[in-house]
């Protein structure tokens, strides 16, 4: 049986680029998680920032073919026990507390937790974790910083999320410690509210080939 680690790399190694989205109701989450998996996107983070957060990401798990869903925002134990038991394939945090640590040797659903610091990359190494979130990656010093730390972090892969866009994607991409990248360019806000779906997919067929 694989362990978190490896299933974890099989779920960020399946597009460059992981959507992160929020929603306010389950049927907008469906369709938008539609349009990105026609478009070449299966992997989706939604973040739990909405009352009906888990009602979305409840609703993508059952109905969206194809989809492998993710809760976002994950920051505390009994947030990480609702989504695993809602369907949720992966988690991540914004940061990593112990007590999120602990919560999760408890569960079989991997944890992607976030980092800005050597210091604290190497805790969650110590810890076990082998690939880690670089939030919020523009703001805490871009794709320059995170290929200065490739040499002294060796093992460590990153999933950069936090002000990117597609213009700036293919800089992290480029990286050997980079693995894939998260943002939410691929299904804007006024996309959504217009219903494109057919745009929606158009943008995630663009942003399967970042990484190529």
């Amino acid at each position: 049986m694989k362990n978190k680690n490896e299933r974890l790399a099989e779920v960020l190694a399946l597009a460059p680029v992981i959507p992160v989205l929020q929603f306010d109701d389950p049927d907008t989450a469906v369709l938008t998680s539609q349009a990105l998996v026609a478009g070449g996107l299966p992997v989706i983070e939604i973040t739990l920032r909405t009352p009906q957060a888990l009602a979305c990401i409840s609703a993508v798990a059952k109905h969206v073919d194809g989809a492998v869903v993710g809760a976002g925002t994950v920051m505390t134990p009994a947030m990480m026990s609702d989504c695993v038991s809602i369907g949720c394939q992966f988690l991540v945090s914004p940061g990593a507390t112990q007590e999120l640590i602990d919560a999760n040797r408890k569960v079989d659903v991997p944890l992607l937790p976030g980092v800005a610091t050597p210091s604290e990359a190497m805790g969650l190494m110590a810890e076990g974790y082998e690939f880690l979130k670089f939030f919020p990656a523009e703001q805490a010093g871009g794709a320059a910083y995170l290929k200065s730390l490739a040499p002294v972090l060796q093992g460590l892969k990153f999933c950069p999320t936090g002000g990117l866009t597609e213009e700036k994607a293919p800089q992290y991409l480029a990286l050997d410690n980079v693995i894939c990248v998260g943002g939410s360019w691929v299904a804007p806000k006024d996309l959504i509210a217009a219903g494109d779906w057919d745009g929606i997919s158009a943008l995630a067929a663009t942003a399967t080939g970042l990484g190529q």
